[in-house]
């Protein structure tokens, strides 16, 4: 299990705002770093895997409880 060094609640925001919210938390972190989010946006999933390969960042994990999903991202830049 990775060490969590930030984590955002996007629970009740909808496309595009989780993605914004992610990119403007990761550029607080060091690389190798590990930020959660979580959202609700039944986009959110493929938003963030689409965010992942954009820009290089390590999607660590995807798990959803309810409606409910949790995304780990590991900072690689």
């Amino acid at each position: 299990m990775a060490y969590i060094h930030a984590k955002i609640d996007c629970i009740g925001l909808f496309c595009p705002m989780p993605i914004v919210k992610i990119r403007e938390a990761v550029k607080g972190l060091a690389v190798g770093e590990v930020i959660e989010m979580l959202a609700d946006d039944p986009s959110s999933e493929a938003d963030m895997k689409s965010w992942a390969r954009r820009t290089g960042h390590e999607l660590l994990e995807i798990s959803k409880d309810g409606a409910v999903y949790r995304f780990l991202v590991r900072k690689t830049r």
